[in-house]
């Protein structure tokens, strides 16, 4: 593929775009997270936030059977899509 742009608006691209990667390594090194990679599965206490219920009733609710988890050892996990799924199936709606 040959360029076809002018010398100084290939120089003014390339400035650009190092100024753009410069600024967002910098802001993931500030941030410490990645902005493409977020975990699917969560500790207990994490999906606790996430389902707005407090450690001690996601531990009940895992012990109860009463919501989907994934065992690995002793260590227990919740798995994102497996919670919004199971919103989805315990929402009950109001008849209008």
């Amino acid at each position: 593929m040959t360029n076809s742009n002018p010398p100084l608006l290939d120089s003014i691209i390339d400035d650009i775009t190092k100024r753009i990667v410069a600024g967002v390594s910098d802001q993931l090194r500030r941030d410490g997270s990645s902005p493409s990679v977020s975990p699917r599965l969560m500790n207990v206490a994490d999906a606790a936030v996430y389902l707005g219920r407090t450690k001690q009733a996601v531990q009940h609710m895992v012990q109860q059977r009463r919501i989907p988890f994934v065992r690995d050892g002793h260590r227990v996990f919740l798995d994102v899509n497996q919670l919004d799924r199971w919103i989805l199936d315990n929402t009950e709606h109001c008849q209008n």
